[in-house]
């Protein structure tokens, strides 16, 4: 199994760091050029609707989330009107 790979972010100005394994980041960065978005970007909107969890795990359940919803047929992993999936 893959080991977790570090990366640092800015959140509203804050430095942050990520820590989730190579097929997270690679899922990520999938997701961020199909919404059209900077992976900076998306970082930041799923910390802003993360709630609790940690930003590690809230990554990791959204990417998730993203590619079942992708694979049940909603393109854009079910994209809400003006916003990323629900």
């Amino acid at each position: 199994m893959a080991r977790p790979v570090k990366r640092s972010f800015t959140i509203k100005g804050h430095r942050t760091s990520i820590s989730v394994e190579a097929p997270f980041w690679e899922a990520l960065r999938q997701a961020a050029a199909a919404e059209r978005m900077t992976l900076a970007a998306l970082v930041a909107t799923i910390d802003a609707e993360r709630g609790e969890a940690g930003l590690s795990s809230a990554v990791r359940v959204w990417v998730l989330d993203y590619f079942r919803k992708q694979a049940a047929g909603s393109p854009n992993g079910a994209r809400q009107p003006g916003g990323l999936p629900q």
